[in-house]
């Protein structure tokens, strides 16, 4: 199992690319895949509020 800051720094991670996702939504050439873009974007806010709500204690900052 991980340790704690291990799991925050993974996370973290995953936060910072979040925001990649959100620059290329600006994009205005970006056509039919901003549909994949959002969808990706729901998945990874999902995937973050659920780690948020398992661990609690460890989703702290």
């Amino acid at each position: 199992m991980l340790d704690p800051q291990t799991l925050r720094e993974r996370i973290a991670l995953i936060e910072s690319r979040r925001e990649s996702l959100l620059r290329l939504l600006e994009q205005p050439d970006l056509g039919t895949l901003r549909i994949d873009v959002n969808q990706a974007l729901e998945e990874l806010d999902d995937l973050i509020d659920e780690f948020k709500r398992t661990f609690p204690e460890t989703a702290a900052s």
